[in-house]
């Protein structure tokens, strides 16, 4: 069976991600929360995994356990979504509409991996 375009979409856009990981660490650590260790190590371990579950995504004998484990990690990552509502240096100077508007697409990029498991 051929993959859908909109599957290699949500692939290259966990990759881009992730690769933004390794260029751009400053905009990644400037929204750590603070009760986590070892920001510098986290922002670039999270940019691996984003690359390696976007990789994963294009093929079927892996695409399911890197379904998952999108999942896990976008749970993961409400909580720097919800850190990032705590004030206004945490905030980084999004306006605030902005970051609650980035919950519920949270859930949108959830919901959008699960349509992709197969049974």
């Amino acid at each position: 069976m051929e993959n859908p375009w909109h599957l290699y979409v949500m692939a290259g856009m966990y990759m881009i991600a992730g690769v933004a990981h390794f260029g751009y660490p400053k905009a990644y650590l400037r929204i750590m929360p603070r009760y986590l260790p070892n920001h510098k190590l986290l922002v670039l371990l999270s940019g691996l995994v984003e690359i390696v579950l976007g990789i994963a995504l294009c093929f079927e004998q892996t695409r399911n356990l890197s379904i998952y484990a999108i999942i896990a990690m976008l749970l993961v990552f409400l909580l720097v979504h919800f850190y990032m509502l705590s004030g206004e240096k945490e905030g980084a100077g999004i306006p605030k509409w902005i970051l609650l508007l980035r919950i519920p697409l949270q859930f949108g990029l959830m919901y959008w991996a699960y349509f992709y498991l197969s049974s």
